[in-house]
């Protein structure tokens, strides 16, 4: 594969350009949210994803702002809260988005953060989204944790004439946690996957082939499981508030893994940390 680093972009099917790493700040508190957020720009991420859920739009904004990078470098995301999935709610939810994110002139990618609301209300949701977008407000749209069918429910009504296209998917992606068939059908599509909690929230480093891969390579279980996401094709979204893991996480472009080595980390596993609203059969 061709050499990647902190700057390599994916081309959305938007036209824009998205980083293929990303800084993640879910359950990162507000009061700390800006001084982390800081230091990974410092560090070299370009990509930030928040969501209106994690209560710190804000304080992401005022980290970017401050950085005093150009505004066209920086790549930020935000999500319609799964409460807010309807058109006059996800209207709401995206006016506060920006109201939070005062300065930054428009949102890079705002997507729908669960398929919850039934039917009507993730359609009207999706409406509110390509209104947003073609009113300049923000650049891309998307979901995360939405299901096969819910994506194919979302497809038919694109095609229906509402418009819009989806960006983004993103989902909790790990060896342990593989979707590939979600990751397959948006791949198709041209829809960037990108990767949430690709670091198992730390609850699986002391796994034997984990271990074995980071001795070989002379590096961390961290360092080898962000790897892997690129290697997939993956944007992965590490979560750090430590200042020494912020930079480790970027230090993943000076080895790769062998197909062996790929292999290895292939579990067929299905077991996820995070809630899983694509597999409720209730929504």
């Amino acid at each position: 594969m061709a050499p990647l680093s902190l700057q390599s972009t994916q081309k959305m099917v938007s036209g824009y350009e998205i980083p293929i790493v990303g800084f993640g700040v879910y359950q990162t508190p507000p009061d700390i949210t800006e001084k982390v957020t800081i230091k990974a720009l410092e560090t070299g991420y370009r990509h930030i994803d928040s969501a209106k859920y994690y209560a710190n739009e804000a304080e992401c904004a005022n980290a970017i702002r401050k950085s005093g990078i150009d505004r066209s470098k920086v790549f930020y995301t935000t999500k319609v809260p799964a409460t807010h999935m309807s058109y006059e709610k996800a209207k709401e939810a995206i006016e506060a988005s920006i109201r939070d994110a005062a300065g930054l002139d428009y949102i890079d990618l705002v997507l729908l953060h669960a398929p919850y609301g039934g039917k009507e209300g993730r359609l009207g949701a999706w409406r509110a989204l390509v209104e947003a977008q073609k009113a300049g407000k923000i650049r891309s749209i998307g979901v995360s944790n939405y299901g096969i069918h819910h994506l194919e429910e979302l497809e038919a009504y694109i095609n229906s004439g509402v418009g819009g296209q989806i960006s983004v998917g993103q989902y909790e992606i790990h060896p342990w946690c593989a979707r590939e068939d979600i990751a397959g059908w948006l791949k198709k599509r041209n829809v960037v996957v990108e990767a949430y909690s690709p670091l198992v929230q730390a609850t699986r480093m002391g796994e034997p082939s984990l271990q074995s891969l980071a001795k070989k390579h002379s590096k961390t279980p961290a360092q080898i499981l962000i790897r892997w996401s690129l290697q997939k094709g993956y944007v992965p979204l590490p979560k750090s508030v430590t200042d020494s893991r912020i930079i480790e996480n970027t230090q993943v472009f000076d080895f790769e893994l062998s197909p062996e080595d790929m292999k290895n980390l292939q579990t067929n596993a299905y077991e996820p940390v995070c809630w899983d609203p694509a597999r409720d059969s209730r929504l």
